[in-house]
């Protein structure tokens, strides 16, 4: 029997925080349809990542992977940099 690994979550957003060490808060915008009224509404999450070299700033559009509990609130880690903060 041969086990292949699943494909990870991956998500992309905006960095909101760059304060901790290594690690980064990343906020990720959904639109959902109301119910009832059918109007696209907003919706925000915020999921902390973890940036080994501290390579990304407040601003900047990033990708980041689901991966495995690295600490209380941390199972993200970032892949790229997708566009830095002007």
């Amino acid at each position: 029997m041969e086990l292949t690994r699943t494909r990870r979550k991956e998500k992309i957003g905006l960095v909101t925080s760059n304060k901790m060490a290594k690690t980064i808060v990343v906020s990720v915008e959904r639109h959902i349809v109301h119910p009832k009224y059918g109007k696209r509404i907003k919706r925000t999450s915020k999921f902390m990542a973890h940036d080994e070299k501290n390579e990304s700033n407040i601003g900047d559009t990033v990708r980041i992977a689901e991966t495995r509990p690295l600490s209380k609130n941390k199972c993200w880690r970032l892949i790229e940099i997708v566009e830095r903060a002007k």
